[in-house]
């Protein structure tokens, strides 16, 4: 039995005997198919059609490709909306998704293939749950954008978090054998200092300069928020004496060894190396943690380490104060394990024996 043909899809033949395809809506205009009936490249220009894209200029993807699809999304504010930091790490995903399927049609994208590559990066968790992120964001907003009638990322879940608390903080140990391995007056040691008494993570500690300090306060719009939140930090006389002995850049406190800017990705290769030689395998998120425990357990509330450090929802700053509470109370309340008065704890007493019981 014949397979019905798709909505709106006609075929006509002209006075040349030559068959041609076309979509048309009700009265619409007709839009031609260009390429060979049955190919991946027919269906990508039928559903382009459909939806009314705009025929491609010369050196652009086929209509209604994956590839097609990811660059209108790139035109999009939900794209520019992401913080840079997000649009890198999804653009080396959309590098291999494309590579492998960029010339399939979008809408022939099933859940199936989202498991399929949420598998096989399934030995690398984080790796897994970025993928979704990106694919989730791309297929969120075709769906919203009529692009596409369904978004086969629905429904697929994140792959379980390992259990962990994530990057290892530093001890106060780790502090003190890096800053007798890197005395003030250099710069891996301006590395430190930043990060140990701003708070910032990685990639706001390598844009934070000069510029940034007014009247002896950083104020800086974090990058992670996509600029939505600024935090505003006193310079501690510490971090300034650090600083005034340098080296630092003109634009940057943050250097690497030519004077110049780093980026996040090299600051941090560059810092674990700096952290490795003297004596100490941890990264340099792990420092921000140290900040954080440092200010919980002097007594930050809240609202006060979501100030330093840029949180919002309160969850990120519970939890240091949780801890911190929890190692006051406990410390304060020690003491009634022991026997102060010199007494024993009595025993029990029995209870009342009824009559011709046995003791």
């Amino acid at each position: 039995m014949p397979r019905p043909r798709p909505p709106h899809l006609h075929r006509e033949t002209t006075r040349h005997g030559t068959t041609v395809w076309y979509v048309r809506k009700g009265q619409g205009p007709r839009i031609r198919i260009r390429a060979a009936f049955g190919t991946p490249e027919f269906e990508a220009e039928y559903q382009a059609a459909l939806v009314g894209a705009p025929r491609q200029k010369r050196g652009e993807p086929e209509a209604g490709t994956l590839a097609w699809l990811l660059a209108r999304y790139r035109e999009t504010t939900d794209w520019s909306a992401l913080s840079p930091a997000t649009r890198r790490q999804r653009d080396n995903i959309f590098v291999h998704v494309l590579d492998k399927s960029g010339h399939h049609p979008a809408s022939k994208v099933t859940t199936e293939h989202i498991l399929n590559g949420k598998e096989r990066r399934a030995a690398t968790p984080a790796q897994a749950r970025n993928f979704l992120d990106a694919m989730r964001g791309l297929f969120r907003w075709a769906k919203k954008a009529r692009l596409v009638k369904v978004d086969p990322t629905a429904g697929v879940d994140n792959p379980p978090r390992k259990a962990g608390e994530g990057f290892v903080a530093w001890t106060e140990d780790d502090v003190a054998a890096f800053e007798a391995h890197w005395p003030i007056g250099t710069r891996q040691r301006v590395w430190l200092d930043v990060l140990l008494y701003s708070g910032l993570r990685r990639g706001d500690a390598v844009r934070l300069g000069r510029q940034h300090v007014r009247e002896g306060v950083a104020s800086l719009k974090t990058e992670k928020s996509g600029g939505t939140v600024e935090v505003m930090l006193p310079v501690l006389d510490v971090l300034q004496a650090t600083l005034d002995a340098g080296p630092c850049g003109d634009l940057t406190f943050i250097v690497g060894a030519n004077g110049r800017p780093l980026t996040k990705e090299s600051f941090g290769n560059e810092f674990a190396a700096a952290a490795r030689s003297a004596g100490i395998v941890k990264s340099a998120h792990g420092v921000r943690k140290i900040a954080a425990t440092r200010a919980a357990n002097a007594g930050a509330t809240v609202a006060q380490l979501e100030a330093i450090f840029g949180w919002t929802g309160g969850t990120m700053a519970s939890l240091y104060t949780r801890k911190a509470d929890r190692k006051r109370l406990a410390k304060a309340a020690m003491h009634l394990l022991a026997n102060d008065a010199g007494t024993s704890i009595p025993a029990p007493l029995h209870p009342v024996r009824e009559k011709g019981e046995k003791g």
